[in-house]
């Protein structure tokens, strides 16, 4: 692998983690046990996805994950559990992607898919808390359905296309950036919400 595609490897996982980090850790696994994606010598690491005790782990999360994000509110609930979660298991999986490198290579590179995977989950938890305000619920299944999709996508679209996934994923931190106060903003309001709602009070009482 060259740079190029080691850097499309870890802002694309990073966001697809960021998205959907246990669906990331099962595609990966099914790919690489049933030999859908050849490893470059380069990512070794993550061979280990396919363990069988790996992908059963991944397989229940990815389905309780799945249900969860379907439920308005409480997928906001299960966002603000992962807003750790995510960007570690990113920076993990790009940690074990790229054992082999020089130490200042993997954690630069583990550094930009965690903070990639931060900025993913930051802008789908904003999403989904300003769209779990509409009283109708399809809105909230659409998008979350569109984060099934996009998440194994990207993948797909990182292994074979490095370089489009470079460029849109330049794109979004882009936009991230510019729109960051408002984001973090609206994250926040979140969950001052949701604690109000865990406690039963009118948020802002």
């Amino acid at each position: 692998m060259n740079a190029t595609e080691m850097l499309a490897l870890a802002l694309g996982g990073g966001v697809a983690a960021g998205l959907r980090l246990y669906a990331t850790v099962l595609g990966l696994g099914l790919s690489i046990r049933f030999g859908w994606l050849e490893l470059p010598q380069q990512l070794e690491g993550l061979r280990v996805l396919a363990h069988p005790a790996v992908l059963a782990v991944a397989s229940l999360a990815y389905v309780a994950e799945f249900i969860s994000d379907k439920i308005p509110w409480f997928d906001s609930f299960w966002d603000a559990i992962h807003t750790f979660i995510r960007p570690v298991g990113a920076a993990v999986l790009s940690a074990a992607a790229f054992a082999s490198l020089d130490p200042a290579a993997r954690v630069s590179l583990t550094l930009l898919a965690g903070g990639a995977a931060l900025s993913a989950h930051t802008s789908k938890a904003a999403l989904r808390f300003a769209v779990n305000h509409s009283p109708e619920p399809f809105s909230n299944w659409l998008l979350s359905l569109a984060g099934d999709f996009a998440a194994p996508a990207l993948l797909w679209l990182t292994f074979t296309h490095p370089l489009l996934v470079l460029v849109l994923v330049l794109l979004f931190l882009a936009a991230f950036l510019w729109l960051a106060h408002a984001i973090v903003r609206l994250v926040r309001r979140g969950l001052a919400e949701l604690r109000a709602r865990w406690r039963g009070a009118p948020a802002g009482s």
